[in-house]
Order: C-alpha cells, then structure tokens, then sequence
C-alpha cells in the first residue's frame, strides 16, 4: 500500500456503521427519555388505581428522574456558572413541591410536559443544524493527488495551493481550484443554484463540493480547505445560529429578574394568605406550589429562540444565509435598499447591444474580420465582441498579419494587408460624430458604449455594448416594491448609463459617478432619509459601504471581502431572494409577537384563576407546559414557505 492511501476494512465499516447508529439514538435522547417518563407515570397511575401505593410512587419516583435529568442537570449547571437562577430550576422546585405535599402524579406530569418541551427544543436545534449536514455531506473527505506520477488518496485537509489533484467522471470536487488538463462537464447547483451542468476546460475556475459530470480532469488546487467556498458556507449559518437577536437577548435578561419575581412572590404566598385570608396551611403550600407552576416564563422564553432558528435553517435551504438572527430581524424593518450596479444589478460584463454598419458594406463579413483582430486583445470590449461572433457562427476566426495596441485607446490590425483602427471616437477620428447621421452618437446618449472601426476609406461601423441588467432584476425590484421598500442604485458610471440603466430595471432612484467614498455618503444621506436601509453589493468597493448600512447584503459569486463584510449572503445570485428574505423576517417577527403575547397572556389567567382558587394543580401543569409546547410548534412554521 502507497503512503498516505486511506482503506477501509470491513470491520471499520461495521464499527461505523454501528457509531452512526449510536449517535442517531443520542440524537433522540430526550425525547426517549421523555416517552419513558410518560410510560413510568401510567403505570404508577395504573399501580395508584389498584391500591398498591409503594409500586406506583416507585415508578413516579423513576419518571422523576429519567424525564427531569435532562433539564435538571442543564438548570443547575447553568444556575452555578451564571450565579443565578433560571426556569429550569423553577420547574424542579416546583415538581419536588408537588411531590412533598402528596401531588405525585401532578408532579410527574409537570416533569413529562416539561421534558417533553424540552425534546421539542432539542428537535428545533438538531433541524437548524441539517443545513450544515447536508453540506457536510456534500463535500468530499478525501482527494486523490498526483505525487511524482502516481495517485494517492489523501484527506483534504492536507491538501496544500499549488497541489494537483485528479477528479475522476461521477465525482464530487474536493477542493477550489483550476482545471489544468482534460475538459469536463460540472453540475455547479450546489454553488449557483444553476441546474444546467456547465462545460469547463483548461484554466476554468471549479469549486469544492460541485459534481463532475462526464470527464477526467487534472486540477491545480487554489484555496486551502479551510477556505473553499462550501467552508465559508458552512461557517455562516454556524455563526447565524449561534448569534442572538435582540429579542432573544432581551427575554434572556428578562427571565433572570423574573425568576427572582416569582420566587419571592411564592415565598410570601406561602405565609401571607394564611394570615390574611385565614387559608390553611395545607391550602396556602397547595396554591403556593400551583403558582410556581404557572408563574414560570417557559412558553415566554421558548416564544423566540426556535422560531429564529427556524427562520435562519429556511434561508439557508432556499440560498439566503444570515449571519445572526439580529440581521434577520431587521431586516423586516429595512425602507430602503441600495443597489451596487455593477454584478449586482448587471451581469458585470459588457454585450453587444447594438450594431451599425456602413451602407453597402456585408455585415457578416464586417464582423468576422472585427473578431479576428479583437480576438488578439485582452480588453474587456474585445471579448464582449469575440463572444459575439462566436455565439452567432461557428466559422474559425482568421490571423491577423499584426497587431498594435494603442492603451487607452484601442487596436490597429492588418488583416489581408488592409489596415484597420478599432476603438474610442477620438481614436478613429472626427468622422465619428456624423457616422450614419449620428446614430452611434444616439446609442451613446442612452449610456451604451461605443467601439468605432474605421477602415481605409472612413469610418465603417459601429458597435454599441452594455453592462446588461440580470433578467431576474426587474421581477426582483417589482417584489421589493410590493414589500413597501424604495429601491436605489448607486454606481460610478456616467448619468446616462445610470439612467439607461435605472429605466431598464425599473428602480425608484439612482445615483450616478460614486467613487466608493461617495457610495458611504450616499448610504448615510438614505439612513437620514429612511431609516433603516439595506445595501446590495458584489465588489471589494462596495465593502465599505456594506458595512454603513444598517444591513449589508453580498450576492454568493462577489468578492470575498463583501460576503465578510456582510450581514446577508445571496449564494445563488438571485435578487428575488431579498424579497424572499424580508417576507422571512417578517414571518418570524409575527409569530414571534403572536408567541409572547399567548405566553403572558395565559401566564396572568393561570395566576389570577389560582389566586382565585379556581384552579387545580393537574390544570396548572397542562396549561403552562400546554402553552410552551404551542409557542414552541408554532415557532416552527418558520421552516416552511
């Protein structure tokens, strides 16, 4: 066996296989633990019915411990590293008050609910967490590099930049890189969201956790593992699950000073009323325990944190990833969204537009010998008109006898002895102004830009070319609109562009010839303007403005330093999602307000129903720990949608 080369035995399999099992049950624990709990309290309650009083507070006794271990040991933990104490430990009080004063199968019910509430909040986190499975899953262990010629099975890890890999058809890429040799076929959904597989030759850039279709393909790996796209993915819905919303914080104070509330408060109910209403003693610890039962927040405590979760696992599954449940929750409150232009409302590279050609002269050929003496150049404009050619005819562009190129300027070619002049007006001369009676200079007023050819005789053509507005842009606004949000575009280009292109994607304003300091200017006049106010971003300029608004959102194939600047990450590209985002937000925050409002609510019936000795124990447990696991359900309908 070479060095490094991983197997697997068959019995490592069995043992895995057996380990995956194990950690499947462990998932589950504390809902076992809580149906177990549930089965003891019948059978005492079975045992309680027959006479057979010692069998049935042994099996009390035992769904005491296995359904209150959980929440007991997470309340005392937490009460000894805080220094305070919590409503995990109200519920034990409680649970063992009931108990003292003979309340054994009230007791044992308030435990079974208050585990159960509990499993229900455990199942919210582990559903949070599948998004960082499946991607975990989706990204692959190991690599097969190439060593002096040879192939090794290596974990991707110990993947170094520089290193080159073999991705054999049916396999997932292992690491970010660049296809050095073969071409192939990539199913890039898992990045793009894109279902149609894209064909990539040498010198394509690939991604870790993508399929390779159909060929073999030697790659150069480029991003350390711990940097690859998927990682990143995975490390900001982590980071969004473990950064608390304001609410979630609020109410988490909140329950400290409440807790200290209701035990005082229990404290004096267990005297007070004796004195004062002549109750007796047994009555006074009756309904002392009773309010300990239902004065406790649970439902209030459980209103926030799984619908947030929620929320944050849905955005993640659909392409939105949040990196904290603050940034979702404000999100619901945004009144305006600035756009970036460049990459972010267009495509970021320019299209042929528009052609004009000079009377009497073939189009087709015109171009295809445009093509041959653009092909040789590495400007943008170039390729745009290369990419042309090539998308309109398969016909082998020619070779040009030489090239010259003027920076900043444009082209001089020499294509079958003739000389050709491709560039900016004043390149080719004044003659541009009055070419076709000014039909290019029309196009140039619409903010497109103009590339002039002229030949021997004059000037022969024109081309126009545009930043081209995403086809998803327009929709994508109208559903912002809809929402209530102002739509603005800042961008560095002329006004005439800007405007062109503000018509094109049907924007509510822009603001045109923003150098990066202006776009933070900008950002800062809309804050006063509106409020609360989104910026949409793709580029390392916009970075400084992603961090001025009160929300930053980077799309998924922008610039690493704007998807760490951000607050929202838009990894399929797609600007629908923000609306998609908000209606999220806003659907938590509801639920999130119906959640708080039902928990006070039935908290101040029980206390005032016990205070009016209208309510029994049994009733005080199902209706406090009845509220919690429907704050909690309801929290859940996040996930869908």
């Amino acid at each position: 066996m070479e060095q490094g080369q991983i197997v697997t035995t068959g019995r490592e399999k069995i043992s895995l296989t057996e380990s995956s099992r194990f950690d499947q049950l462990l998932e589950h624990i504390e809902l076992i633990a809580a149906l177990l709990s549930g089965l003891f309290i019948f059978i005492g309650w079975l045992s309680s019915q027959w006479n057979h009083e010692t069998i049935s507070m042994t099996f009390y006794l035992v769904a005491f411990i296995i359904g209150g271990y959980a929440k007991a040991k997470e309340g005392i933990l937490d009460t000894v590293k805080n220094k305070e104490l919590n409503v995990e430990m109200l519920m034990v009080f409680a649970a063992i008050g009931s108990a003292v004063i003979g309340y054994w199968t009230e007791g044992a019910i308030l435990i079974f609910i208050f585990s159960l509430s509990g499993a229900l909040e455990t199942y919210t986190m582990n559903k949070s967490q599948k998004e960082i499975s499946s991607l975990l899953d989706i990204q692959p262990e190991t690599a097969t590099k190439i060593i002096q010629g040879r192939e090794e099975v290596i974990h991707v890890s110990l993947l170094k930049v520089g290193d080159q890999i073999i991705v054999k058809p049916g396999e997932r890429i292992p690491a970010d890189g660049m296809i050095i040799k073969g071409t192939t076929t990539i199913d890039e959904s898992t990045i793009s969201g894109e279902s149609i597989p894209v064909t990539k030759g040498i010198q394509a850039e690939i991604f870790a956790g993508t399929m390779n279709v159909n060929g073999s393909v030697i790659v150069k790996v480029t991003k350390h593992a711990n940097e690859t796209v998927f990682q990143k993915i995975i490390a900001l819905v982590q980071s969004a699950q473990s950064e608390k919303s304001p609410s979630q914080l609020f109410i988490e104070r909140f329950e400290g000073v409440y807790v200290k509330i209701v035990l005082l408060v229990v404290l004096l109910m267990l005297v007070v009323p004796h004195f004062l209403f002549d109750w007796s003693w047994n009555t006074t610890f009756y309904r002392a325990m009773i309010l300990l039962v239902v004065a406790s927040p649970c439902a209030l405590v459980a209103s926030i944190m799984p619908a947030t979760l929620s929320a944050i696992s849905n955005g993640a599954r659909n392409g939105i990833l949040f990196k904290g449940g603050v940034h979702l929750e404000a999100l619901s409150h945004v009144k305006a969204i600035a756009f970036d232009k460049t990459g972010t409302l267009t495509k970021g590279k320019p299209e042929v537009t528009d052609i004009i050609v000079r009377t009497g002269v073939d189009t087709k050929n015109l171009l295809h010998t445009i093509a041959s003496i653009e092909n040789r150049s590495n400007h943008p404009l170039a390729h745009a008109i290369v990419d042309y050619w090539k998308k309109a005819h398969d016909q082998p562009l020619l070779q040009p006898e030489k090239i010259e190129d003027i920076p900043g300027w444009g082209l001089k070619g020499w294509l079958h002895h003739q000389e050709w002049w491709i560039g900016k007006k004043d390149f080719v001369g004044k003659d541009a102004l009055a070419f076709e009676n000014g039909r290019a200079m029309e196009l140039e007023r619409e903010g497109k830009t103009i590339v002039y050819i002229k030949d021997s005789i004059g000037i022969v053509a024109a081309i126009g070319l545009q930043d081209i507005v995403r086809k998803e842009a327009k929709h994508a606004l109208t559903l912002l609109k809809n929402e209530g949000v102002q739509t603005v575009m800042l961008t560095g280009d002329s006004k005439n562009t800007a405007k062109n292109i503000a018509q094109q994607s049907n924007i509510d304003e822009y603001i045109a010839e923003c150098l990066p300091e202006t776009k933070v200017t900008s950002l800062k006049n809309l804050k006063d303007k509106y409020g609360v106010v989104a910026m949409v971003g793709d580029g390392v300029n916009d970075a400084p403005a992603l961090a001025t608004a009160n929300i930053g959102i980077a799309m998924g194939e922008g610039s690493d330093v704007a998807m760490e600047t951000a607050d929202v990450v838009l990894m399929k590209n797609d600007l629908s999602r923000i609306a998609e985002a908000i209606r999220l937000s806003k659907k938590m925050n509801r639920i999130i307000k119906q959640n708080i409002i039902f928990s006070l609510t039935v908290i101040l019936l029980l206390i005032t129903s016990n205070f009016l000795q209208f309510l029994n124990l049994p009733l005080g447990v199902v209706g406090h720990e009845g509220s919690t696991i429907l704050v909690i359900l309801n929290g859940l309908r996040c996930l869908r949608g």
